[in-house]
Parts: structure tokens; sequence; C-alpha cells
């Protein structure tokens, strides 16, 4: 990276970005609160500290090893290695601050009587944001994988009469331009967590992303594929821990929380990182504990399913205006009301602030 001069012109930075683009880079200008850095992208040539040594308006540069550099506490002034996270606005919404952000909602939407009252669920129970697939990612073909449109509809509406911005996941760089044109944020999930060129697409949306671990991602895996979404000049990004891949049967849950991942994290980026329990654990009865964890743990907020009372493993929907009937999706994780709201007043009594980082030697 190039920490610029803090008296550097505009016409001395325009010529230092014109002249890295000579060797094929591309740059991304960030203004901290103590230095303003040009940050490079690409594949950096030997000669390039020599190069920019005399130039007007550069103070220093630092080459950088890590393949997350954008995104990399060590290499940001303005965070450092003080624990301080970037806060990324959603609706009003803050992550990454003292107070722990909680998404819930349905892990799908279906119809606007489910979505409406779900949505009711959240808000009386105190959640921060919405959540509800409209695309929905499945491993068997044959499965229901969502309502599309319509259902990017039902949550704007839910948003309209609770006030709670929503976050839907985009499964392909053609669904990226409509979820973007509804949703608040868009939720990239695990499967999707090393397709490069969604990312790229995602975040050329302009919109905040949340990024969900590959359940097969080590962390500087994870890390790299912020730092595609960063390349794009998009820093607003909430990292999503939701579990990985250990031991998986009928009694023991889907994935394994990583709860080490949050410290861990928080350690090596200045982005916000959040907990789903509800993803990882694959049953509600883990649920609670994993989402206390979580916290506990240093988890700036969790993203949470909610499973109304009266729904018992079917529901109805409506496509090209035929009625049909479908299995839910992820049915077993959805808290119940009489298990989501005694576990919210719990989580906010309990875990008001975000913990502490602890100090980075």
């Amino acid at each position: 990276m190039i920490i610029l001069r803090k008296d550097a012109t505009q016409a001395q930075i325009n010529a230092i970005i014109g002249a890295v683009g000579h060797y094929g880079l591309s740059t991304l200008l960030v203004v901290g609160a103590t230095a303003t850095t040009l940050q490079l992208i690409g594949e950096e040539p030997t000669d390039l500290e020599t190069f920019l040594g005399g130039m007007p308006g550069v103070e220093e540069y630092r080459p950088v090893n890590l393949p997350y550099k954008l995104i990399s506490r060590k290499h940001h002034p303005e965070y450092g290695m003080n624990g301080a996270s970037k806060i990324i606005s959603v609706g009003g919404v803050d992550f990454g601050g003292e107070k722990p952000v909680i998404i819930a909602g349905p892990c799908t939407v279906y119809n606007e009587k489910q979505v409406m009252e779900t949505a009711r669920i959240a808000k009386e129970c105190g959640a921060d944001m919405l959540r509800g697939g409209a695309f929905k990612p499945r491993t068997n073909p044959h499965t229901f994988r969502g309502i599309g449109e319509d259902g990017l509809k039902m949550l704007a509406e839910a948003r309209a009469e609770t006030g709670l911005p929503f976050v839907t996941e985009a499964l392909s760089v053609r669904d990226v331009e409509l979820v973007a044109g509804y949703a608040d944020m868009i939720q990239l999930g695990t499967r999707n967590s090393q397709n490069q060129d969604l990312l790229l697409e995602a975040g050329r949306s302009g919109k905040p992303i949340l990024l969900k671990r590959g359940y097969w991602q080590t962390i500087e895996e994870w890390l790299q594929s912020a730092e595609w979404v960063a390349s794009t000049g998009n820093l607003e990004i909430v990292l999503t821990e939701r579990g990985i891949r250990t031991l998986s049967n009928p009694t023991g849950g889907r994935f394994s929380l990583d709860v080490q991942a949050f410290v861990t994290v928080r350690t090596l980026t200045y982005l916000p990182v959040i907990g789903d329990p509800s993803h990882s654990a694959g049953k509600w009865q883990l649920v609670p504990g994993n989402a206390r964890a979580s916290l506990a743990a240093g988890a700036h907020g969790l993203e949470l399913d909610i499973m109304r009372q009266e729904e018992q493993g079917t529901i109805e929907f409506v496509v090209n205006g035929d009625t049909r009937h479908a299995g839910f999706v992820d049915y077993a994780q959805g808290l119940r009301p009489n298990v989501f709201a005694p576990l919210m007043v719990q989580l906010r009594e309990k875990y008001a602030t975000v913990e502490p980082l602890p100090a980075i030697t």
C-alpha cells in the first residue's frame, strides 16, 4: 500500500494512480482517521518501491504480503491493533459497535401471511433486522427452491410495516441486481463463499454484504473471500461464522460452530463478525446455547431462524398462479416463539454490549 502525505494534492494522487496503472494495478483510496492510503490491487512488481520513491505526495510505500490486505487490521492505521471494528450501517442498524445486532426471521419465504407474522414476532421480541430467503440453495434439486421476486416483495412489505431492514441471499450473478433492488443487505451463503464472480458482482452492487464462511474454509480462506468483495471498492462487509464440517449426524447437529473464530477473525480484520447458531446447529434445541456462546466469545451479533408455532412441516405457497405445498426448509432448526422470546430477553440482558477484544500482541 501507499501511505500518502497529509498535504498530498488531488493532482498528485491522480498522478500516482496513473503511474501504478501502467503496472496493471488498480487502486482503492482509503481515508482513515490518522492516514490516507492507496491500497494496490493486483500482483505488485519488484521495482515498484523504487519507482514510487521520488513521486510527490508519497509518504511511504509499504509492501503487504497478506492475501487479504484490504481488510487486514494490521495494515490499516485507522483501526490498527486497538480492537476497534468498522461500523457497517444497514438501514439504520450498526454492525461493529457496542451493541450486538440480532437478525431474525424465517429461513425461507413462502407466503405473505407467514412472512408478516414472523416479522411481527421478530419486531416484538426486539430483533434489529429481518432475514428471509426468497431464493434458496438446496442440496437436492427436487426440493423447494424459493419463490423469487414475489418473496422479495413480501420482505419489502414486512419492512414497511415493522421498520426492520432485511437481508436476503443472492444465489447467482444474475440475481444480484434484482436482490439489490429490494434488500438492504445481500447475503452470500456458505455454498457461494468462493464463487468469485458472485463475490465481485455483489460487491459492485454497492449494497452491504453478509458473507458466510464456507463450511470447508479455513479462516484465511474465508478472509480471502471477503477480499474479493473488497477489491471492488465495497468495504461494507459483515462476516458470518455459520459452522464448519466436523461430525454430522441426526443427534449431533449439522455443523460445529467455531466459537474460537470470533476472536481470531476480529484480531485479523477490522470487519464485524456475527454468528449463525441456527444453520450451524440444525436443531432448535442447540441454538440457544450456541447463541449465548457466540456473544460471550465476542460476536458482533447473531442471525436466528424463527418458526411460527403452528407450522408443522408443510406450508402452502403460490407460484405462477398455482397453489402448491412444500416441506419447510430447515424446519428442525427454527426457534418457536415460546423459545425465541425468552432467549431474546436473556441475550439483551446478559449480552447488552459486545465483548471487548483481548489485547492484541
